[in-house]
């Protein structure tokens, strides 16, 4: 079984390098403490170098080498990344970019998921592959293809006649398109299936109705590609399982919880310090989010894939990580619960794209600083994997993400420096710097586990997620809902009704006008709750003037034209209240808001900034994680005694920890 225990590992490219050198690596990798490699992923044409000729030989020589010494293998489908004969033969099959350019070879994921072409050649590596290593005792689990969700929507002939089918499998007529589309807006009335077009980026600003539901087609179309591969390898390997390496939080492309559907566990592709993917200096907050989304996919541990080793990059290359960070970011994972960590790559390679994209080992293979942190890590992990293993992270707050929101905003952002994730993240950290265990779940889950749930600018609400949240409020939850919720139904028209829409009545107020603001702006919003303190907070970008109907004021704006006026609410509903924001505002707006009105306090959000600190449970053994992101020593006085897993297992309440440093405890009842 694949989670039997847990896993640490390397992703390994034995076709990249001379035969000779695979048992000197194996051999290297066992003295980390190693006891999986994922294997194989780009190596389609090795596996079949011309059409329906395939030769596994040289992976059984690597997969013995490997297992020989312990260490067994997660095989990835080579689907991300096709052979040129395949493209040559097939060239109907390269995607067609929102810009309507067709795609050439030379990088990958450059193909179209809706292909039959491309569908017929998946089938037949993919059946021959599964086939191969169906009862190879050394493979633990397959990896469908690598990273859906990188800029992959197509807009390719054969993408828009599969749109148009869906689109009439879903209205039935298209009189309920143009009803649902609204489409007598400029004429866009549609008379017949085949007029009906893909958003290309070349007709500015698309319906939205239409948009988003290509948006929608373009997450299933990924979804069912990957279904076809998970029911080859199912009749195949039925005991084996199957996963994808996801792109944490950052990515909004596909649905990632339909696309979770199909797998038995998630994985994903931690880089830490990518800061030209993510655009701002290496936040431990945002990485913590991707794991905690990662988690709440399936709502159970994960892995990470691919976890960074060392700098990364294409044509630049990135920060290294400091000594220490490279067994702290993975620390994170498994403190957020991950059951397994595959660093990102075991040698850094000589030839092509990702030349500067370091793994463990440098270009010259020799062992250096980053082997030995990985190498020390192992060595804890075989005192303390079976101890911490399978254990889960408990939360009681609950953060809800809905990718028809995500698609949405990406149609109309509604402010140019207004960001669905970042506006989340502001939102997370709050809680993440109290160090307070969050879910990051669908819109749909249920929620009544949690005792504060928060709705990040829910634009698309339908009358079930209404009603949903509803009942969570009327049943004793907390509920927080920040602008531009309920702004739109599910055909991602505007709703014609005060706003919040279908919330107003819960919320207790209306939204009788707002403002948004240029990126300079900002409104000072002062705190009416009794013990609030008289510091005023900041809102920027958008502010919703909010009219209470049963609600009482928590907040109002202290300029503006309309000072004097709630920014923030609250109305009691049933057993629960409901908390309306009316404008956007960072981390430390809800930082003082959120304690104020709903009781966060926990038994470590008062340990030194920079040191993040999670639990891990299972019935009645708490695992303490303490992880000090900066570059200095910390000192943590803490309320209960712990006995650390790590070196002196003396029970303590006063923990020193040096820069990047890690303490893992039992914490004592």
């Amino acid at each position: 079984m694949t989670l039997d225990v847990f896993r640490f590992g390397a992703d390994y490219y034995p076709e990249q390098w001379e035969e000779s050198r695979w048992p000197i690596d194996a051999d290297l990798m066992v003295a980390a403490g190693f006891n999986v490699v994922r294997l194989a992923e780009f190596a389609w044409v090795k596996m079949e170098p011309t059409p329906g000729a395939f030769d596994f030989s040289w992976l059984d020589r690597a997969i013995d080498v490997l297992s020989q010494r312990g260490i067994q293998v997660v095989l990835g489908t080579p689907t991300a990344s096709p052979p040129a004969w395949v493209m040559v033969q097939h060239p109907d099959a390269y995607r067609v970019s929102e810009s309507g350019e067709r795609a050439t070879y030379g990088n990958r994921r450059n193909y179209c998921p809706n292909n039959p072409n491309y569908h017929d050649r998946t089938r037949e590596i993919v059946g021959a592959m599964t086939a191969h290593y169906a009862n190879h005792p050394a493979v633990i689990g397959w990896q469908i293809d690598n990273e859906f969700g990188q800029g992959d929507r197509c807009c390719c002939p054969v993408c828009i006649t599969a749109f148009q089918r869906w689109v009439e499998a879903k209205y039935g007529t298209l009189e309920a398109v143009n009803a649902a589309w609204g489409t007598m807006f400029w004429s866009h009335t549609y008379t017949d299936w085949s007029q009906i077009p893909a958003p290309l980026k070349s007709a500015a600003s698309p319906n939205p109705g239409l948009a988003l539901d290509y948006y929608r087609f373009s997450s299933d179309s990924y979804v069912a590609y990957q279904h076809l591969q998970a029911e080859i390898i199912r009749q195949n390997c039925p005991e084996i399982a199957i996963t994808h390496n996801f792109m944490g939080f950052g990515f909004g492309q596909i649905d990632y919880f339909r696309l979770a559907e199909d797998v038995d566990f998630v994985s994903w592709d931690n880089y830490p310090r990518m800061q030209w993917i993510f655009h701002t200096p290496h936040d431990p907050a945002r990485v913590a989010l991707s794991h905690d989304s990662m988690r709440g996919l399936k709502r159970q541990n994960f892995w990470v894939m691919e976890q960074q080793a060392g700098p990364g990059g294409w044509e630049i290359i990135s920060q290294p990580p400091k000594p220490g960070e490279i067994r702290l970011w993975a620390y994170q994972a498994i403190a957020h619960g991950a059951d397994g960590i595959v660093f990102f790559r075991w040698r850094t390679a000589r030839h092509g794209t990702e030349q500067y994209w370091h793994g463990i080992l440098d270009h010259h293979a020799q062992p250096g600083r980053r082997y030995e942190e990985v190498k020390r890590m192992g060595a804890e992990l075989k005192q303390i994997g079976p101890r911490i293993f399978g254990t889960q992270v408990a939360a009681k707050t609950a953060i809800l993400h809905d990718y028809h929101t995500r698609f949405a905003f990406q149609i109309q952002g509604n402010h140019p420096n207004f960001e669905y994730t970042s506006h989340t993240l502001d939102v997370y950290e709050a809680l993440y710097q109290r160090n307070q265990p969050v879910d990051i779940i669908a819109a749909t889950e249920s929620l009544e586990d949690y005792s504060l749930v928060i709705a990040p600018s829910l634009h698309i609400m339908t009358e079930t997620i209404a009603d949903h949240l509803r009942r969570y409020v009327e049943q004793g939850g907390t509920l927080i809902i920040t602008p531009r919720t309920g702004v739109k139904d599910e055909v991602n028209a505007v709703v014609n009704a005060p706003l919040p829409g279908l919330l107003a009545s819960l919320c207790g107020v209306e939204v009788v006008e707002y403002e948004a603001m240029t990126a300079s702006e900002q409104r000072g919003i002062r705190l009416c709750e009794e013990g609030a303190s008289e510091q005023t907070l900041v809102g920027r970008l958008w502010c919703d003037v909010l009219e209470p109907t049963s609600a009482e004021i928590v907040a109002v704006y202290a300029d503006g034209y309309y000072a004097g006026k709630a920014a923030v609410t609250r109305n009691y509903h049933g057993k629960g209240q409901v908390i309306t924001v009316g404008t956007f505002a960072d981390t430390a707006f809800y930082q003082a808001l959120i304690p104020l009105l709903v009781d966060v306090k926990g038994s470590y959000d008062d340990i030194p900034a920079g040191v993040e600190a999670a639990v891990r449970s299972h019935q009645q053994e708490h695992f303490l994680f303490l992880m000090n992101h900066t570059g200095d020593t910390q000192r943590v006085s803490l309320k209960s005694p712990c006995v650390p897993l790590m070196g002196d297992q003396t029970s303590t309440q006063e923990v020193e920890l040096a820069p990047y440093d890690v303490f893992v405890a039992l914490i004592q009842q």
